[in-house]
């Protein structure tokens, strides 16, 4: 079984407490989002899990607590990107708190496990392809050597998103801006020791040199 940690909100920055007393008790009860009355209960042990892949934002409350995790296997998909509050309002500092945060997590588990997610991409006046392109080089720097992948994505206008996109205003790319843009976003990858991948992505990026990705990464569950 592969323990996704979690999709529906982010359980090592608001919930790592709870998730690591589940380990222990060795069980799970999980709701189906799409019908409430239907409650599973899995078994969590080093027999069923095959690999835990964490999402978030934010790990460092789980850093002190990683030695609870040696029995299983398991990575970390950290989303660290470069807007300001008035799209992620409630993190920490990015260049103060986020980026040594996530030096401190590849430190302790090494630059393999750790995945550096720089999605998802929008462009509004504030936040324009040049910007996109000076702040990457400046976290891709910093995390140079604390991690062998970086994951992108393009926002995806969706119902429940919709009105608040065009609140900020955001708006898309020709094909071929994009495109030089996403070249540009691989070169400076590359620099910087990293191996670049898009996720669930329909544009085909890989003549930029950006590999198409699979959310869950097959063949690092098989390396880890």
């Amino acid at each position: 079984m592969i323990l996704s940690v979690s999709r529906r909100t982010d359980i090592p920055s608001y919930f790592s407490d709870w998730f690591l007393e589940r380990l222990k008790e060795g069980f799970v009860y999980t709701r189906n989002p799409m019908n409430p009355k239907q409650v599973s209960k899995l078994k969590l042990t080093p027999e069923t899990i095959d690999c835990i892949v964490f999402w978030t934002k934010n790990p460092e409350p789980m850093l002190s607590h990683l030695k609870e995790l040696e029995p299983y296997p398991y990575y970390f998909q950290f989303t660290l990107t470069s807007y300001g509050k008035d799209i992620e309002a409630n993190l920490p500092h990015k260049k103060e708190v986020m980026l040594p945060v996530f030096q401190r997590l590849s430190a302790q588990i090494g630059q393999k496990r750790v995945i550096w997610r720089y999605d998802p991409i929008l462009f509004t006046k504030r936040y324009t392809p040049e910007y996109h392109i000076k702040a990457f080089r400046q976290m891709a720097e910093t995390l140079n050597g604390f991690t062998e992948k970086c994951v992108i994505s393009f926002v995806d206008t969706y119902a429940k998103n919709k009105r608040k996109l065009q609140n900020l205003g955001v708006y898309d790319l020709p094909k071929e801006e994009l495109e030089a843009f996403a070249k540009e976003l691989c070169d400076i990858g590359r620099e910087n020791g990293m191996v670049m991948a898009s996720c669930a992505e329909q544009i085909d990026l890989e003549h930029c040199g950006i590999a198409h990705n699979a959310c869950i990464d097959k063949a690092l569950i098989e390396e880890i």
